[in-house]
């Protein structure tokens, strides 16, 4: 600490002042905060990131319902896979299955990071809007 004279009222005193900082102990302290925060946080915000991109597979498919029902209008049957212009997604792939003139069934099924949603590795939504696992669907 550094001793600095100072003169008041025509007498000498000595004045003590201590320097500002931080210490290590304070700062290794401030560390372990933010790394127990981060280990509580981060399994949350991925689940966020899953259900986000399960929504935007579940898009998908319901644009591939609306697909279905335009080509049903114009054809006899509903459409296979090969004649709908299937979305290409980095989280998904999409199949049209059991096609006939009254039924399909398209299926999503998780490929990638999004694997790790394991619960909902595979959607699937039918012409009559039926939604299989239920609980994907929010």
């Amino acid at each position: 600490m550094p001793i600095q004279e100072k003169e008041n009222n025509s007498q000498n005193r000595v004045e003590f002042r201590a320097e500002l900082g931080v210490t290590l102990i304070e700062l290794m302290l401030v560390v372990i905060i933010i790394g127990v925060l981060a280990t509580l946080i981060f399994p949350s915000f991925e689940k966020q990131i899953l259900a986000a991109r399960r929504g935007d597979g579940i898009t998908h498919l319901l644009r591939l319902k609306i697909q279905q029902e335009a080509f049903r209008i114009e054809n006899m049957s509903y459409a296979k896979t090969e004649q709908l212009g299937l979305p290409t997604s980095q989280y998904y792939t999409f199949v049209v299955s059991d096609v006939s003139a009254t039924t399909y069934t398209i299926t999503a099924k998780a490929i990638g990071s999004q694997m790790s949603d394991k619960t909902c590795l595979t959607i699937q939504i039918d012409q009559s809007l039926n939604k299989t696992p239920a609980h994907c669907f929010f």
